[in-house]
């Protein structure tokens, strides 16, 4: 096993330090199309978490562990934006290194991803059961399944789900420990009771079409925190791509 412990970074840009965190099965490289845009107002900080693209010797052993390795080279200051599973890793950055995040955005992402009966929306568990049985067999196979459930639901759906591939494909493939636990984490994290301690501004940010992260999530969490959050109307769960144009505007404006 590597003892790698050093993460792939890109950096672009000038400005106020933006970090990009990616989601699960994925790379830094799904954010080429707004890193353009974002990096005339920003010093852009792009990360290949543990286990994935460039990163993809690096081992993480629990979210506290992914957290540390980002940490290591990630600016002293910053605005933490995570997408998916990468905005639990940024949540869990804001609740025990406060005073490195200045802003915590979270992208279609949940503090409990996995669904509770009728109390909490997410997804069913026996679909995070079914990738985790699923990855032993096929991981490539199981990681377009999880792109084309990502897009399902939006008008660009083809057009998001052949950009995930892209970006995916561009860079070495995912370690499989590194995906067991990324499931896991969907499947176990709650972050729901924590994230009133939170003293930094929020932004939530979600796809009106998610089928990931139900949009009934950010109505739920709208009262728990009496804060109010943004619907991105014709996305599912990668706005960043199927509204390009509205996502950089919205994060500019933070």
């Amino acid at each position: 096993m590597s003892t790698e412990t050093k993460l792939h970074w890109d950096v672009y840009g000038e400005g106020e330090s933006l970090i990009l965190i990616h989601g699960w099965g994925m790379n830094g490289a799904v954010w080429h199309q707004v890193v353009e845009e974002l990096s005339q107002s920003f010093r852009v900080h792009v990360v290949d978490l543990p286990g994935y693209g460039h990163s993809h010797q690096v081992h993480g052993q629990s979210i506290a562990d992914i957290a540390d390795k980002v940490l290591q080279d990630a600016p002293e200051k910053a605005i933490w934006l995570g997408w998916s599973l990468g905005g639990l890793i940024a949540t869990h950055v804001a609740l025990h290194q406060a005073q490195r995040v200045t802003k915590l955005v979270t992208l279609a992402s949940s503090p409990r991803f996995s669904a509770e009966g009728r109390t909490w929306r997410g997804i069913a568990p026996s679909v995070l059961n079914d990738f985790t049985s699923q990855l032993t067999e096929d991981f490539q196979g199981t990681i377009e399944r999880f792109m084309a459930l990502q897009a399902m639901g939006s008008p660009s759906a083809r057009q998001d789900v052949k950009q995930l591939k892209s970006a995916v494909l561009s860079r070495p493939m995912p370690n499989p420990n590194a995906l067991h636990l990324g499931l896991e984490l969907l499947a176990t994290i709650d972050y729901r009771e924590h994230l009133n301690a939170l003293s930094m501004p929020i932004h939530r940010l979600y796809g009106r079409l998610d089928g990931l992260v139900p949009v009934k999530v950010a109505t739920v969490l709208d009262k728990q925190l009496e804060a109010s959050s943004h619907i991105f109307k014709a996305s599912s769960h990668a706005p960043f791509m199927s509204e390009k144009q509205a996502f950089c505007d919205l994060i500019k404006q933070l």
